[in-house]
């Protein structure tokens, strides 16, 4: 717990990004001269923490990979002060994001910390196959005889939304 306590101490602006952006995006957080920004694992394929961490590596914003449920601990320590999502589609009424982007809207409207919307700069499948859910790194970590449901991008509430760029 001391490496989150000196994180809340030192940092002016802790952001939490979750999805794949465009790359003009990272320019914005070059600018405000920030050191850490935590990302999310986005399983099942891991692919958004990747590119997320190679983005922000190569501007020396050092990422920190949180596990997806781990959001919740991060605005319950106040350890946030915005979140980034990539979306797919957006109007007046809401936006797709990558699965896991509903729940971080509705603890952002809960600790009253800004949700901000930017292109995504892929699109993602509607859902996975089971196998995406029932593996990790292709070791398989559930037991044999069970089914999954694997929704890949989810429709989040604009009452969720503090803006869309």
């Amino acid at each position: 717990m001391k490496n989150m306590t000196t994180l809340n101490e030192k940092e002016n602006s802790i952001v939490l990004m979750h999805g794949t952006f465009n790359r003009e995006i990272f320019d914005q957080l070059e600018k405000r001269n920030l050191q850490k920004v935590f990302i999310l694992e986005g399983r099942p394929s891991l692919e958004s923490s990747a590119l997320l961490s190679e983005e922000l590596l190569s501007r020396k914003i050092q990422p920190v990979l949180i596990s997806d449920n781990m959001a919740g601990f991060l605005f319950f320590k106040n350890l946030l002060k915005e979140v980034w999502l990539a979306y797919q589609v957006a109007d007046q009424e809401g936006a797709v994001c990558d699965i896991g982007g509903l729940i971080l809207g509705v603890l952002g409207a809960r600790h009253q910390i800004p949700i901000n919307l930017f292109p995504s700069n892929c699109k993602s499948k509607l859902f996975g196959n089971e196998n995406d859910l029932m593996t990790f790194q292709n070791q398989r970590v559930t037991p044999q005889g069970i089914r999954a449901y694997v929704p890949l991008v989810e429709w989040i509430p604009a009452k969720y939304i503090t803006k869309v760029f």
